[in-house]
């Protein structure tokens, strides 16, 4: 505020009228910034639901950092499989040709852009899990994630295998080709797959697109089918609690990443994490 826009919000009556608008400059700096986001993504983009971005630089370490906290590696390593997801060419090349000859690639972008999930995929290079589900799968791209990092491990002597449940028959159409053999779709309701679910999970992420109380329900069906360390994943704890609840419930730690999307309207969701400590 400069020395007379400063005098003149010391003045009765006008001074309050000054002060809004100099407020309504500092508002409409970010709004304006924002709107040219949403314009971009109208132009440049087709996807109409589970948006895909990538992450901030400064986001990424962030990000990084979050993960040592959690499994107690160095940061340098998980750095390292973040910058492997980023690098890998053929992932992105099979995401975009499946995509392209997809029927929903109407509303689907071309350009693989994986957000949060290399965190996921970290994770899954360091943790190096046997069985991993995720449930709540969409086209399938976290499924292409985790199954390239399943990939990895197994091309190093600790071969791991995915799966993922849908009630949707038509979801999960990215998981084809060789990241299919590290992978299976779990077709029908998520708690009843879960139900009949018989092997011990080492790592669990709830990435369904049902109510709070679906999602909660989830980790209970599950809690007895984990490992000793196994680690939980919330895709919706940005905005429920259910995650946090089943930590506080029985005994685990709980940590939250907040993303934030590169060049996007959409403020980002995040991962929640319960685990037991180390």
């Amino acid at each position: 505020m400069t020395q007379f826009i400063h005098i003149l919000a010391r003045t009765p009556f006008l001074g309050r009228f000054v002060i809004f608008l100099f407020r309504i400059k500092i508002a409409s700096t970010y709004l304006l910034g924002e709107l040219n986001k949403v314009l971009r993504w109208l132009y440049g983009s087709r996807e109409t639901t589970n948006l895909t971005y990538d992450l901030t630089e400064l986001n990424k370490k962030h990000l990084v950092s979050f993960l040592a906290n959690v499994t107690q590696k160095s940061f340098d390593e998980l750095m390292g499989y973040v910058n492997e997801i980023e690098q890998d060419t053929h992932l992105k090349s099979h995401i975009e040709n499946q995509t392209a000859k997809s029927s929903w690639s109407i509303i689907a972008d071309k350009e693989a852009r994986y957000g949060r999930r290399v965190g996921w995929y970290a994770l899954i290079r360091a943790f190096r899990p046997q069985v991993v589900i995720e449930t709540g799968i969409d086209k399938g791209l976290g499924s292409c994630v985790i199954t390239a990092a399943l990939m990895k491990n197994c091309k190093e002597g600790l071969p791991g295998f995915y799966y993922g449940t849908d009630i949707n028959p038509k979801a999960g159409y990215l998981l084809s080709g060789e990241y299919k053999k590290y992978g299976e779709i779990l077709i029908g309701d998520s708690i009843e797959s879960l139900n009949t679910f018989s092997k011990p999970i080492d790592l669990f992420i709830n990435d369904s697109a049902h109510s709070a109380e679906y999602e909660l329900r989830e980790y209970h069906t599950i809690q007895n089918k984990l490992t000793q360390n196994a680690f939980i994943l919330g895709d919706n704890s940005h905005c429920t609690d259910k995650l946090f609840q089943f930590s506080r419930m029985t005994g685990r730690n709980y940590l939250f990443f907040q993303e934030v999307p590169k060049d996007h309207w959409y403020p980002g969701a995040g991962i929640g994490v319960a685990f037991k400590a180390f």
